[in-house]
């Protein structure tokens, strides 16, 4: 074995490549123990309505292990999400002793099925709220899919001066909705925007002139609509 020169340039590069990881390791461990790498301040950027400083105080104090340079960036972004308010934390080290952390927080559009809230981008989350909300109400996994179609709904509508306050879609996928009037809509499975548009292009000069108030307006005619009073 001694006489192949070959190999043993080989196996006395690996033992040196070992010698020169193993040295890079104890030099960074000592490294990051010195006071001079100590991490001396934490910054929170972003528009907080929700978040409040006692809940980033608590993820500061329980999270922030190590200083700056052995700081796991990826867990203290997740700490920081966990929070019900945070939809999105981003992380950065921030040369010498600085960490940058910026949140984005969920802005609510409704209430799904009064168990949880669903944020602009039609994602659930959980968190207090007391504000004034609509309802969603569907099959799991439509949210995003409502949330979508709310928006086109609501700018509709508010051409006639009516606003809906609830989205209700069957497990069959139909669509209702309830406007903040009283008045409820079926839509029906096909056709949603092009019923409700035809709905909105005659409500002045039908329904708006009634003298009786209508509960129930069903749009899942072709050439009309029917229309139910209490």
């Amino acid at each position: 074995m001694w006489d192949r020169t070959a190999l043993m340039n080989g196996l006395a590069g690996a033992l040196f490549a070992v010698a020169v990881v193993l040295a890079l390791f104890v030099a960074w461990t000592l490294a990051g123990r010195l006071p001079v790498f100590a991490l001396r301040e934490v910054r929170i950027g972003g528009e907080l309505a929700h978040v409040t400083r006692s809940e980033i105080e608590r993820v500061v104090q329980r999270e922030l292990r190590g200083n700056f340079l052995t700081l796991d960036l990826a867990a203290v972004s997740a700490s920081f999400q966990r929070l019900p308010w945070v939809r999105k934390a981003s992380v950065r080290r921030l040369w010498p002793a600085r960490l940058d952390v910026a949140l984005e927080e969920h802005v609510p559009l409704a209430r799904w099925a009064g168990a949880a809230l669903v944020n602009t981008q039609g994602e659930l989350f959980q968190a207090a709220y007391d504000g004034a909300l609509p309802v969603f109400i569907g099959p799991e996994g439509m949210a995003r899919e409502i949330a979508i179609q709310f928006r086109y709904f609501r700018s509709s509508l508010e051409t006639i001066g009516q606003t809906p306050v609830e989205v209700w879609v069957s497990p069959r996928r139909a669509w209702q909705l309830k406007l903040e009037s009283g008045v409820t809509l079926a839509l029906g499975r096909e056709q949603v925007e092009a019923r409700l548009a035809r709905f909105v292009a005659v409500y002045d000069r039908t329904l708006a002139q009634l003298a009786r108030r209508v509960d129930y307006v069903d749009l899942r005619y072709s050439n009309g609509f029917a229309v139910r009073l209490p």
